[in-house]
């Protein structure tokens, strides 16, 4: 092969990952963006507490719920045709959502966002790794890859206050308008078709039991923080607990299945894929409840909150784009430590915070948790795709983007909806949220400060109890984790896509 043509066929790698790392940032931001949004949505719109909880997580469980479906999917009929039909309807729910006159439309239009985000992430991955056929570039592609990805989660809340500064809220969803449409111009001159030859066929009944019984057991989770037990969200969990336990049991039984959970008798895979899920539910939830406290609570312009969630951003990508580089000297072994210790030292940073002041420990917990953060996302996805053969790569790397779009919905569900109960115990009785509260008429002071200090007790609740599991975590990872006395090399150029996975140190 000449010189001239690997340099081409290396620019227009290079160019391929340009392209699709447009929809990857937007999958990610839409996870986020509304944190700042909410307060807005909530006066123009008046949803209630389920609906707040569910126009805030519809999205990543819709996600989270279908990566791995449409990452099969995709390795049989084709990533770049997956990529194309899911980055237009991402397009169209995205208008939908702007302009949504209700709640309930808001939701709808979120899920199906939702639903087209899960063929992208999948699909964009396993096409990168064909578009990279050298491991050591493929490392790096997969590195800047990751780091797109939780940028969008990052800056997601500040460039959701920058445009609520100066637009109405339906802006933070017509941002993604232009760049689905320069992906769609692009992706088919760029980027190549590419399927397996044996991938097996999809299972329906997987697909939908999982989809089903996680949104049983979420409804059961918010309907229960936002009014209190009744017959419908018991039974409502108890169906979604038992659909995914017939998922589980009827995975091993076949052939293909939608999720190999033989790979979790792996610890170390297994490890991983709790990183992958736990640091999002902690940052989706505290991100979420940190958004309301700094603009409900300390009554700060909406401008501000967001650029006060500028410097966790920055250490988060900063760090996810370093860790491939700091892993090969460190090992894969220490930089999960530091991150499962580094998250709940950040995190315990909110529990001084009060109804008249905290911002300073904001910025410092998110500054503390952001390497943690930063760090899991670089370490997951290279060890999913790292670690199987080409063919599987779409269907590996929608196991780790499930785990994270899973935890970002989880994390509002279980932590959020643990701070709505508390709210709801300790506050003054008058209206299920903060924002409803606050802005009943003829309220006096008094009853304010009460509604606000039972929301940061909420607040300090959500974050103590995710510093918990990552401690517990980090503990986990000390005995389960293999050590090593040195570095691990990379392969070598020549060597097959299966083999560029390091092994822990």
């Amino acid at each position: 092969m000449s010189r001239q043509h690997t340099n081409s066929s290396g620019a227009r790698a290079w160019l391929g990952l340009l392209v699709v790392l447009g929809p990857v940032l937007l999958v990610s931001m839409d996870g986020s963006i509304l944190f700042l949004a909410m307060p807005r949505i909530s006066q123009d719109l008046n949803p209630t507490a389920d609906q707040a909880l569910w126009i805030l997580d519809i999205y990543g469980f819709a996600v989270g719920s279908l990566l791995i479906a449409f990452g099969t999917i995709g390795d049989r009929y084709g990533r770049l045709r997956l990529l194309m039909i899911g980055a237009t309807f991402f397009g169209i729910g995205s208008a939908a959502a702007a302009f949504a006159p209700s709640p309930e439309l808001l939701i709808a239009a979120r899920a199906v966002t939702g639903v087209a985000g899960a063929t992208l992430l999948p699909a964009a991955l396993a096409v990168l790794s064909e578009l990279f056929a050298d491991p050591r570039r493929r490392a790096q592609a997969i590195g800047i890859f990751a780091a797109a990805f939780a940028a969008g989660f990052a800056i997601g809340p500040v460039a959701g206050g920058v445009l609520l500064e100066r637009f109405w809220w339906g802006s933070v969803f017509l941002i993604n308008l232009p760049v689905i449409a320069l992906f769609l111009c692009f992706a088919p001159v760029l980027l190549r078709e590419v399927r397996t030859t044996r991938p097996g066929r999809i299972d329906a009944v997987s697909v939908v039991t999982s989809a089903v019984g996680l949104l049983f057991v979420i409804y059961s989770l918010k309907h229960t923080a936002a009014e209190g037990f009744s017959i419908l969200s018991v039974l409502g969990g108890l169906a979604g607990g038992a659909l995914l336990t017939w998922f589980g049991v009827r995975q091993r039984h076949l052939e293909h299945p939608l999720m190999d959970f033989s790979l979790f008798s792996d610890r170390v895979f297994a490890v991983a894929i709790i990183t992958g899920l736990l640091p999002l539910a902690a940052w989706s939830a505290t991100a979420y409840l940190a958004g309301i406290y700094l603009q409900s609570v300390l009554d700060l312009p909406v401008l501000q909150a967001s650029l006060l969630a500028l410097p966790g951003a920055l250490v988060l990508t900063v760090t996810c784009v370093v860790t491939p580089a700091v892993v090969d000297r460190i090992g894969k072994r220490t930089a999960l430590l530091i991150c499962h210790f580094s998250i709940p030292a950040g995190l315990i940073l909110l529990l001084p915070t009060t109804i008249t002041g905290g911002v300073g420990w904001y910025v410092a917990s998110t500054v503390i948790a952001g390497f943690g953060y930063g760090i899991s996302f670089a370490v997951v996805a290279d060890t999913a795709v790292g670690a199987v053969p080409p063919e599987r790569a779409g269907s590996a790397g929608a196991i780790a983007e499930a785990s994270n779009e899973i935890g970002n919905a989880l994390g509002i569900a279980l932590l959020g909806s643990l701070a709505a109960l508390l709210f709801r115990i300790q506050g003054p009785d008058l209206a299920p949220t903060l924002d409803e509260t606050l802005h009943l008429p003829d309220l006096t002071a008094p009853i304010r400060d009460e509604a606000k200090s039972a929301f940061v007790t909420g607040l300090h609740a959500a974050a103590a109890v995710a510093a918990l599991l990552h401690l517990a975590l980090g503990l986990l990872a000390l005995r389960w984790l293999p050590r090593s006395s040195q570095a691990d090399p990379l392969p070598p150029p020549d060597a097959p896509a299966a083999l560029a996975h390091r092994q822990l140190r």
